[in-house]
């Protein structure tokens, strides 16, 4: 039986609603192993409140039926919960027949051996109650001991079954009379310390692929010692291989690997390494990670995730909000901001707690969450954590300082997206102040301000004033880093959007394919940049009416943000909306209708419904459909 039929079943036999039962195949499915509740939650469309109430329903149903369940920590319920259905899925309905158990020891053992010992053989399988794990483990186990008579194997299994009936917890989950326990007593006992230890560090894994690549090891003595642990591990089937550096844990041999760990007297300090191990590759993460990147750190994700939910306790305070800011970013440069969000606001609660309310690294992780609301379109929610690290920073640092001239923009920022440019004009002409007056007129973020005061200008109609500083912006630009650089190109686009904005289309023609040619040569023909200035002059073609040269640029656009970001994400929603448009003004509405089906489903399920360019695109797809309905 497969497992997603498995739980099917149990859910019917507990008699959990859909809504549990939908819970509980998400939560346990194989490919969500690693993942946080918020992730889940969004998967099914739901708050994650909504999604921890129903598997809190879950387990007190399966409670019910058995009582050493009960456990009063709630992130032990579910782990005890996933403990039971693992056990009695491998134990009673992953089972052999006792002729294929047979031909399974067969496979595993010399032939003449199990003949000499037939009726000993058979013994040794019902032992096991013919489960293939277990099966498994003692013919690895036979096959390294070829002197071991079978009569004195089961002779050994027998015994550690008595040991374990008067040692083991009467509430464990662990099923002693399949046998497994036993079969795993026996190839510890034979695995050196070196092989052991390392078996315990792995059990502390999230349940999923394990990448292990001992060459990036530089200690050569210690990568000898790991070499041979994998190895002393993979011969008795304690770990498996998927790839040449992607392993696995059994979920049974991984639950008894940690019960050797938690009884040992280095299991702090296991855990404590492990925790480090995941942090240093966590620090891997840059805050904007591009798609080799994210290849590169999607495999240890779960694992690191896992010590921010399982194993916070070893790591300080401090390394935690650099593990939880991480894991952020990995999430947030993907345009997967449900994912992000959950460990920013642990950040802020985090500095909070250990810091009070007035330390400047509040102030940073206040920042970090408010930009994810801004990027999302939670507008409400960003502006009051903008204000308050403004508040934060003019009381810590003074009114002169520049992270208050930053925080100034941040809060402009939102006042110019909620079209409030009357509040967002002063605090950008303050900042720009203050930034000439501590920087001089001459450096990179005065330009930067320029720009983004020139834009609420344009936003005000305020379009001479704003030319004026963009040119500024540019010329300035150029003097500080150079003609040759990404920040001029952006900066001829922003000023070519104005153009634009004001029909002067031969104006901005020349500056969108300087700007295309620019970022081609210094970034090269894959970037997102070069995505955005093909989209822009598209945009020009199309409001020309040059419809044949817009479109091959609206689609090589799309390719390169699908190629570049994946299929989920925002900015790929938005070069699908240009392309459809084109399609529905041109009268290709059979071209048009999927795509605008494509981008309003990827904004809700990235941006969320509230969205400006959800509301947009929806809009978008309201009026073509007004238009072909007609």
């Amino acid at each position: 039986m497969q497992w997603g039929n498995f739980l099917a079943k149990e859910a019917a036999t507990h008699g959990l609603s859909l809504e549990q039962t939908a819970a509980l195949a998400k939560y346990f499915n194989n490919q969500n192993l690693g993942k946080n509740d918020a992730q889940l939650a969004s998967e099914l469309n739901v708050d994650v409140a909504a999604f921890r109430k129903w598997m809190g329903e879950v387990y007190d149903k399966f409670a019910q039926n058995y009582p050493e369940l009960a456990i009063s920590n709630n992130r032990g319920k579910v782990k005890k919960l996933q403990a039971y259905l693992t056990a009695k899925y491998n134990s009673e309905l992953d089972v052999l027949k006792p002729l294929a158990a047979m031909k399974l020891l067969k496979s595993l053992v010399v032939r003449e051996r199990l003949q000499q010992e037939a009726w000993v053989a058979r013994r040794i399988c019902k032992f096991l109650r013919y489960l293939p794990l277990a099966l498994e483990l003692v013919g690895r186990y036979l096959d390294k001991i070829p002197d071991l008579s079978l009569e004195t194997l089961l002779m050994q299994l027998e015994k550690k079954r008595l040991e374990h009936e008067s040692l083991v917890n009467p509430n464990s989950l662990m099923d002693y009379e399949s046998g497994l326990a036993e079969a795993f007593e026996l190839s510890w006992e034979y695995l050196d310390e070196n092989a052991q230890n390392f078996g315990c560090l792995l059990s502390l894994c999230a349940l999923t692929d394990i990448p292990l690549s001992v060459e990036t090891i530089e200690d050569e003595k210690k990568q000898e010692l790991n070499e041979k642990a994998i190895a002393d591990l993979l011969e008795l089937h304690l770990l498996q291989r998927e790839t040449k550096e992607i392993f696995r844990l059994n979920p049974l041999i991984r639950q008894l690997f940690q019960i050797k760990l938690d009884k040992s007297s280095e299991a702090d300090e296991v855990k404590t390494k492990f925790a480090a191990m995941m942090l240093e590759i966590a620090k891997l993460i840059p805050q904007q990670p591009n798609p080799e990147d994210i290849l590169n750190l999607t495999p240890h994700i779960p694992h690191i995730t896992e010590v921010a939910t399982h194993l916070s306790q070893y790591l300080g305070d401090e390394n935690l909000i650099i593990l939880f800011t991480k894991l952020a970013w990995f999430y947030q440069g993907q345009g997967l901001y449900q994912q992000a969000e959950p460990w920013l606001q642990q950040c802020v609660e985090l500095t909070q707690n250990r810091f009070g309310l007035e330390h400047s690294d509040v102030v940073v992780n206040l920042n970090n969450l408010a930009r994810l609301y801004e990027s999302t379109g939670r507008y409400s929610e960003a502006e009051p954590l903008y204000q308050q690290a403004l508040e934060l920073r003019k009381r810590l640092l003074g009114e002169n300082h520049l992270d208050v001239a930053t925080s100034l923009n941040n809060l402009a920022r939102i006042y110019e997206s909620t079209g409030r440019y009357s509040e967002a004009e002063p605090l950008l002409e303050q900042a720009l102040e203050l930034r000439k007056r501590l920087l001089g007129e001459e450096h990179t973020d005065v330009a930067t301000n320029l720009s983004y005061l020139a834009l609420v200008y344009e936003s005000t109609g305020q379009y001479s004033k704003a030319e004026l500083l963009y040119q500024q912006a540019l010329e300035l630009w150029k003097r500080l880093v150079g003609k040759e650089h990404p920040h001029v190109a952006t900066t001829l686009n922003n000023l070519a959007a104005l153009y634009c904005y004001t029909g002067r289309y031969k104006e901005a023609e020349p500056l969108l394919k300087q700007a295309l040619k620019l970022r081609k040569r210094l970034l090269g023909e894959e970037h997102i940049d070069v995505g955005t200035s093909l989209n822009n002059l598209a945009q020009l073609y199309e409001s020309t009416g040059r419809y044949n040269e817009a479109e091959p640029l609206y689609q090589q656009a799309l390719k390169l943000s699908k190629r570049l970001l994946g299929d989920n994400h925002p900015d790929v929603a938005i070069s699908l909306n240009n392309l459809a448009a084109l399609y529905r003004n041109t009268r290709r509405y059979k071209k048009a209708k999927p795509l605008f089906e494509e981008a309003l489903t990827i904004c809700e399920r990235t941006l969320g419904v509230s969205h400006p360019t959800t509301m947009t695109v929806r809009a978008n797809y309201a009026s073509f459909l007004r238009e072909t309905y007609h």
